[in-house]
């Protein structure tokens, strides 16, 4: 039986876990509910989003991401569930502290660039001059200083975008929220703002990124949540990820005779794909019953001269698209 002693030092331990994994989360969402007459958007989910970094929130269409999206912007509440912003039950007071850049973009059309600016970055916060002197620079940086007195309806998409995101980021929130932020960007601008949102988080931000390009989720996201269905399906660092999802799926490049290697693998791999590539043969390999990849040069080396093996990791493309179709497939069964 557990002694007194012990038993305080062990809820002692747990307060002081709890309590650090908390002042390491910017973001915590527990156990949200939200149900739309007879549509439940969301369904017990719960995410952690760490400070300082670039979290993907994933789905497809209809998922229940702008639900939850929403919800964390005090736009609506949730049914139930509790939402956490820096250790503290999400309150109106932290809305100065979050930045959001939503999919259906919100400028007043009949207004000019510089006078909005200045009144959403006012609502936030900022006096007169912090604020100018602040967009003075974002649209220095976006070069884009000789559109202050453009009224918004006379900006194309692109340029529109542009004004909206210096809008977000202008009073530099803890919290930024970007909904497709790469949504109406040429590859150009769409690499600046990719630029931007590293440049924020290495200065201390935390960027909650809503997207459904994959690239850039593998390219600029340290975590990601999966949502479908309503319910958070995968979450975890994308490296984690990526490392679960392996499938012992290897790239050799090598001279010699494509036979020669194909008999050289025996029951340890299989063949899974084949190509010439200049004066060099590649082959997409399955490691096969556990076997390792120093068993699978120790087999082929003295068949064919080897250059160069590569594990291939599954990128997260491949991932949403399994993890999808699988919890979809599920979903109809037991409906059935």
């Amino acid at each position: 039986m557990m002694g007194g002693d012990e038993c305080y030092f062990k809820i002692e331990r747990y307060i002081c876990v709890q309590y650090k994994k908390m002042m390491e989360t910017i973001l915590s969402a527990k156990n949200i509910v939200k149900q739309y007459a007879n549509h439940r958007a969301l369904d017990d989910v719960s995410i952690e989003v760490p400070k300082g970094c670039v979290f993907g929130l994933l789905g497809p269409n209809g998922a229940g991401k702008t639900s939850l999206i929403r919800i964390i912007n005090q736009i609506t509440g949730p049914d139930a569930g509790e939402i956490f912003f820096n250790g503290e039950p999400l309150m109106a007071k932290h809305v100065e502290q979050i930045g959001y850049l939503p999919e259906e973009r919100g400028l007043y059309k009949k207004m000019e660039v510089g006078e909005q600016a200045m009144y959403l970055a006012q609502l936030k916060g900022m006096s007169k001059a912090e604020a100018k002197s602040k967009l003075s620079e974002w649209l220095k940086k976006f070069d884009i200083s000789p559109w202050w007195n453009k009224k918004v309806e006379e900006l194309s998409k692109g340029m529109a975008q542009k004004v909206q995101f210096i809008v977000t980021v202008l009073h530099e929130p803890k919290l930024l929220i970007l909904d497709e932020p790469f949504s109406g960007f040429d590859p150009i601008n769409a690499n600046i703002v990719k630029r931007e949102i590293l440049r924020l988080k290495e200065a201390g931000a935390t960027i909650i990124l809503s997207t459904h390009n994959m690239a850039s989720v593998e390219e600029i996201c340290d975590h990601i949540a999966l949502i479908n269905n309503s319910k958070n399906i995968l979450s975890g660092s994308v490296k984690q990820i990526q490392d679960e999802f392996k499938e012992g799926i290897y790239d050799i490049l090598f001279k010699g005779n494509m036979v020669a290697f194909t008999n050289a693998l025996w029951a340890g791999a299989e063949l899974i794909d084949s190509k010439e590539e200049g004066e060099y043969q590649k082959a997409t390999v399955r490691l096969l019953n556990q076997q390792s990849p120093n068993n699978l040069l120790q087999g082929i080396i003295t068949s064919v001269e080897v250059f160069g093996l590569k594990e291939v990791i599954p990128s997260m493309n491949d991932i949403f698209i399994k993890q999808v179709e699988t919890t979809n497939l599920k979903k109809a069964v037991s409906h059935e």
